[in-house]
């Protein structure tokens, strides 16, 4: 069976993915901070399909943990052919009131991980075996937000963050072509995530005109399901009631 590594797979649409892609028949690669949330999901999984999942927790707003959590995860036996990083986080306010300590911690979950968590992968990527054959290859998704687009008051580190990402993946598409790893994005519009009601985000949106976790997750899973041979660099799902 192929498998998944998803991070922020504890909750959101990180949940909704594994819930999906374990469904799809993939084996599942699951990290996050709350190895507690990841235990329940992984016992609901396990009770529902007939696939293997590994779990880990991990924080990643801690670079120096990232590489050896990563290997330990990937060291259990199943490498990953495709990587899912979901992980991610918010902050609302003036860009000039903003503590350098939170665009840090900002950049360091939307950015820098993701950066540390693909270097992780990579070399797995590279050296997968089939049938005993060396194949390589792979595919990398990263989650974006329209806000890499689009300038919205208050929200600037957050745009400014997922600008890098969307930057990220399109340099390291172009570096790993030749390796056979493909990368897409998928950027949504606003989903009814529990970011909404992190301590670290103040908005008064109407959520249940939002995209729902399972559309985001579906979606991924039509990113995954694209033959070796094609790529969808960019997958933008937006509700119908537009940016907001």
């Amino acid at each position: 069976m192929p498998a998944v590594l998803i991070t922020g797979a504890s909750r959101g649409i990180g949940a909704a993915a594994a819930r999906r892609f374990a469904a799809a028949g993939f084996d599942l690669l699951l990290l996050a901070r709350s190895v507690d949330d990841l235990e329940i999901l992984a016992a609901e999984l396990r009770a529902a399909h007939l696939i293997r999942i590994e779990i880990a927790g991990l924080d990643l707003s801690d670079a120096g943990a990232i590489a050896t959590g990563i290997a330990s995860l990937c060291g259990r036996g199943l490498v990953p052919s495709l990587l899912i990083n979901n992980a991610g986080a918010a902050w609302t306010g003036p860009l000039a009131d903003m503590p350098l300590e939170r665009w840090q911690w900002m950049f360091q979950l939307n950015v820098t991980s993701v950066f540390q968590v693909i270097q992780a992968v990579l070399p797995l990527m590279r050296a997968r075996e089939q049938d005993g054959q060396l194949c390589g290859g792979g595919l990398i998704i990263n989650v974006n937000s329209h806000a890499a687009r689009n300038a919205f008051p208050d929200w600037g580190a957050y745009c400014v963050s997922k600008a890098a990402l969307e930057s990220l993946s399109r340099c390291l598409a172009e570096e790993e072509r030749s390796h056979g790893i493909r990368v897409s994005t998928l950027t949504l519009g606003s989903v009814n995530t529990p970011l909404w009601d992190s301590e670290t985000v103040h908005s008064s949106f109407d959520r249940r005109v939002m995209i729902s976790v399972d559309q985001a997750a579906e979606a991924l899973l039509v990113l995954a399901q694209q033959p070796s041979s094609q790529v969808v660099a960019d997958l933008t799902l937006m509700p119908a009631a537009g940016a907001f």
